[in-house]
């Protein structure tokens, strides 16, 4: 039985990657693809997919939407999504939020973001962290699905918490390809600013730290220092991220991984460093660990565009509408 879905904020990459997705999917069919205006085509928005899908993107109509929908990608920026996505929440509509409108507490998000246009339905949000976060997905009106660092990061390092030492910092080096910084053309992401280039951006202070911060007390109710330094670097898509803390306890960090994920089936332990190459294109996360003494190193790589954002709220989605999990997600990589 076909369930019908809605993609708002089709212009950008993470929607292009949507429609992509969904066109792959067993069960899913797009209903409305829509974009702030409207008024074109959506192979004129993208011309790769010219021959592929013949579709009309729309202005936004929330009646319309809703009637034709049994869930909603809202892949907007914050603040936008949360005055759209709260129409569709009450009309009984399923959304996944790409954006940072729900992914957090209200004092945390109002400390980082703005002011929130949506209290009320924050409670009826889940954190579309797959692997630690399922069963509130489940029942969730609204998931918000976490960006690309938050992810890269949490699925690293959510298995060691139990064993680092509480007192000591953690220190989160964070790379990711151009598409993260989005499709809208800046001096930051011009091809003269990052070919050639590596650069750090809001060093100790950027927004995804809290979130960072915020999931490990959620989850084990711990609360560390996290020092989270994010970098562009000249490649299109993919992020590493590289953690340093300290042990509290002598672990074989790989069997460590191993157990935590041994039912995960989107989850790759390593036993050498991982690389962008091979989860490129996919919705796997590759890990790796290695220590010395009491240090520890941690590794994981990811699609920006997909683990870190569109299939991941895919997944979400398969959730939320009673389908298996796995439904269309990629798992081939762009290799070579």
């Amino acid at each position: 039985m076909k369930k019908y879905v809605s993609i708002i904020g089709v212009s950008g990459y993470t929607g292009l990657e949507l429609v992509k997705l969904i066109l792959n999917h067993p069960i899913l069919e797009i209903s409305h693809l829509c974009t702030s205006s409207g008024d074109t085509l959506i192979e004129n928005l993208h011309p790769s997919l010219e021959k592929v899908l013949h579709k009309e993107v729309e202005k936004v109509d929330i009646e319309k939407i809703s009637k034709d929908s049994d869930l909603v990608f809202l892949a907007l920026p914050h603040k936008t999504s949360m005055s759209i996505a709260k129409e569709f929440i009450n009309r009984g509509v399923k959304v996944v939020d790409l954006s940072a409108d729900y992914r957090l507490d209200l004092d945390t998000y109002e400390m980082a973001y703005c002011p929130h246009e949506d209290r009320k339905n924050l409670k009826y949000s889940a954190y579309g962290l797959i692997e630690f976060f399922r069963d509130d997905i489940k029942n969730a009106k609204v998931t918000a699905s976490p960006g690309c660092y938050p992810t890269a990061t949490l699925l690293a390092l959510l298995p060691f918490i139990p064993y680092l030492k509480e007192s000591s910092p953690i220190f989160i080096d964070a790379k990711s390809g151009v598409s993260g910084a989005g499709k809208k053309l800046t001096e930051v992401n011009s091809f003269v600013n990052i070919n050639e280039n590596i650069f750090a951006y809001n060093p100790l202070k950027h927004r995804h730290a809290p979130e960072i911060k915020e999931k490990i007390e959620k989850v084990y109710n711990k609360s560390f220092d996290i020092n989270f330094v994010p970098h562009l670097i000249p490649i299109t898509r993919g992020e590493l991220v590289s953690i340093y803390a300290t042990l509290d306890k002598d672990i074989d960090v790989i069997e460590v991984l191993k157990d935590f994920y041994k039912n995960e089936h989107f989850i790759r332990v390593r036993q050498e460093p991982v690389n962008v190459k091979d989860v490129s294109g996919t919705h796997f996360c590759d890990i790796y660990a290695q220590k010395n003494g009491s240090f520890i190193f941690i590794s994981s790589a990811i699609d920006n565009l997909l683990r870190g954002a569109s299939s991941q709220a895919l997944a979400a989605a398969n959730i939320m509408l009673n389908l298996e999990e796995s439904m269309g997600l990629p798992t081939i990589a762009y290799v070579p």
